[in-house]
């Protein structure tokens, strides 16, 4: 037995592939459902981190997946400079709004249709890091934006102040009547006196 035990051998296993898999994958963060509505622009939100310093081989690719089926088709491209569309149904309609240097490869969508309902994926490579999961977001496109939970706070909130001030109103407005009184009924006083 001049040699490594077995279980040294699957322990120096296991932290190589540890460090080879940290350095190998990129996370990619989005916002995964999102809903709009139609004729407005829309930020799509992707973030990244990587174990590998930002450099000039990375690389940034949006596409899209049609809600009812359909193929793929490209949204855009990023590598040193942005590379949108020169066909298809995103053509004129997309810009870049990610700063690299930030690990932020967001983009704009201008005048939202109907057809843009489905799935965006943004696929982030920064070599080494060429792997990792792809973003993905959920766009729904509605004629009108649905009553939400943060509507329904911002209501609540705002109706809880307009109901302290008008008690705080009520306040002044009783203590300066009774502060009035009081005042009359002594002018009443000294005049009865006299």
């Amino acid at each position: 037995m001049y040699g490594k035990s077995p279980t040294c051998a699957v322990l120096l296993f296991c932290i190589q592939l540890t460090v080879v898999w940290h350095i190998a994958a990129v996370e990619v963060y989005t916002s995964g459902v999102v809903e709009a509505v139609n004729g407005t622009d829309i930020r799509l939100k992707c973030t990244f981190s990587s174990f590998s310093p930002v450099g000039n081989a990375l690389t940034v690719t949006w596409n899209f997946r049609p809600r009812d089926g359909g193929p793929e088709e490209f949204v855009f491209y990023f590598h040193e400079q942005p590379y949108p569309p020169t066909a298809g149904h995103f053509k004129n309609r997309v810009a870049w709004d990610g700063n690299v240097n930030r690990n932020d490869v967001s983009i704009i969508i201008w005048k939202l249709q109907f057809n843009d309902n489905g799935t965006f994926t943004c696929q982030v490579k920064n070599p080494p890091d060429v792997d990792g999961v792809i973003g993905e977001i959920q766009l729904s496109v509605v004629q009108t934006v649905r009553f939400s939970e943060i509507y329904f706070l911002a209501l609540a909130i705002g109706s809880a102040c307009a109901l302290m001030v008008l008690i705080v109103i009520v306040v002044v407005l009783f203590q300066h009547s009774r502060k009035r009184r009081w005042t009359n009924r002594g002018h009443v006083a000294v005049e009865t006196e006299s």
